[in-house]
């Protein structure tokens, strides 16, 4: 189903001033982003951010309090009805029927969403192959593996090939190959000319598969971009030190204080030193040298999708790993 505006030029998404409070907790507070058609667009933040409320926002599954915002031409609120016609939404757990087979979880979805039992058949059939599912398909999905149901799931909000698609921590619980076939999938999709919208707990995700990136802390965001240039927001380099014998981390954090460009940080056993530039790299490792430690290891990274969400929202990636707004 094409865009309800017929406006070829007008973005997919646009969301301006989009407020929701839940008794006196802000979970929305002024969201604001556009997101130009065919876009993968990712929505990146720490735990009770405000993501998930905001896809639900969008996806019309909660009225805004305040704001508005245009889905595939549509008015999320005057026009919801419009909204849900031409749109796909997975959420973080599979919402299938898992008595029926997939093929028949996706025949009932076609045909509630208006399609003859034919064309029901054929599109399930359809993407029953396109999702690998063949061998599975006239089987029960309760003895699907996570990674089958969650193909399922992805099958199933692209029955009637929705332009718009919000996807929910998609791969979330999913092995490195069933990622890696998800993004394979999604690739497909936006080549097809479908907009996506997603959040993610892998920021290495984001990173290499969004075209553009907004990080929301506190109900709000803070920064909207493509990874590129957030990353060259951030603009510095990090040491990384792996510290052996001869001084305590505490010791270490007190000395590379005025070397550092920001506070240090541990990440897997090392301490992430953040440098303006390499010369004050090389004079943090004499100096740690000079105090007596013994540099195990030492590298200069770049920065990461996982340096930015550190600096726009001051915690760690670790804080993300569960959505929970």
């Amino acid at each position: 189903m094409a865009f309800a505006d017929g406006n070829d030029s007008a973005p997919a998404i646009q969301a301006d001033g989009l407020v929701r409070r839940f008794g006196k907790t802000l979970a929305a507070d002024d969201i604001s982003f556009t997101v130009p058609r065919g876009m993968v667009f990712g929505l990146l933040g720490p735990n009770g951010a405000g993501k998930t409320t905001t896809v639900r926002i969008l996806s019309t599954l909660l009225r805004p309090d305040a704001g508005t915002a245009r889905v595939a031409g549509c008015d999320i609120v005057r026009q919801a009805d419009e909204v849900r016609q031409r749109i796909g939404v997975v959420g973080q757990y599979a919402s299938v029927d898992e008595i029926l087979s997939g093929r028949q979880n996706l025949i009932m979805i076609g045909r509630l969403r208006g399609l003859g039992w034919r064309e029901a058949r054929r599109r399930a059939d359809e993407l029953i192959e396109r999702f690998d599912l063949t061998a599975p398909g006239g089987k029960s999905v309760k003895t699907y593996s996570g990674g089958m149901r969650r193909r399922l799931d992805l099958a199933a909000s692209l029955v009637v090939s929705p332009p718009v698609l919000f996807l929910d921590e998609p791969t979330t619980g999913l092995d490195p190959v069933g990622r890696a076939s998800t993004w394979d999938m999604i690739s497909t999709m936006t080549r097809d000319g479908t907009t996506v919208l997603l959040t993610t707990q892998y920021l290495d995700e984001a990173d290499r598969f969004a075209d553009r990136v907004a990080v929301i802390d506190k109900g709000r965001v803070v920064a909207d971009g493509t990874p590129a240039a957030l990353k060259a927001r951030v603009g510095r380099a990090t040491l990384a030190v792996h510290l052996g014998e001869g001084l305590a981390e505490a010791a270490a954090r007190a000395l590379v204080g005025p070397f550092a460009f920001a506070a240090p940080f541990l990440r897997g056993g090392d301490l992430m030193v953040p440098v303006r530039d390499l010369p004050a790299a090389a004079n943090l490792i004499a100096a740690l040298a000079h105090a007596g430690a013994t540099l195990d290891q030492v590298s200069v990274v770049k920065p990461s999708m996982d340096d930015v969400f550190f600096e726009l929202t001051g915690h760690p990636q670790s804080t993300a790993e569960r959505p929970a707004a």
